[in-house]
């Protein structure tokens, strides 16, 4: 009797396709923020607010960070409202792609 071995998964705990999307890459990153910046070529800076609630007191906080998300057709303006996604770094300080204009400014 010959016993079959299937070897599918990687040995590496956390790390199999059934958790991530497709081909086993892990799932990325997306965020919704505005467009505070769009003078550099063909980037933007994106600011995203995240609420938090305080650990101490509840007391829910507004935090905002500013990412430099990459936007290829320069398609983005100041006040827009945009989806980014994490990406490979594209520059120094550049992790973040453009995935659409949810919103025009008016």
């Amino acid at each position: 009797m010959s016993e079959e071995t299937n070897v599918t998964e990687t040995s590496t705990p956390g790390r199999t396709a059934e958790n991530h999307g497709h081909e086993g890459r892990p799932y990325r990153k997306v965020r919704e923020g505005l467009v505070v910046s769009d003078k550099m070529e063909k980037t933007v800076i994106v600011s995203v607010e995240d609420r938090v609630k305080h650990a101490l007191y509840g007391k829910v906080l507004r935090r905002t960070s500013k990412l430099k998300a990459h936007d290829e057709q320069n398609q983005c303006g100041v006040g827009d409202r945009v989806r980014i996604q994490e990406t490979r770094p594209l520059s120094a300080t550049k992790r973040w792609r453009v995935v659409e204009v949810l919103e025009k400014a008016k």
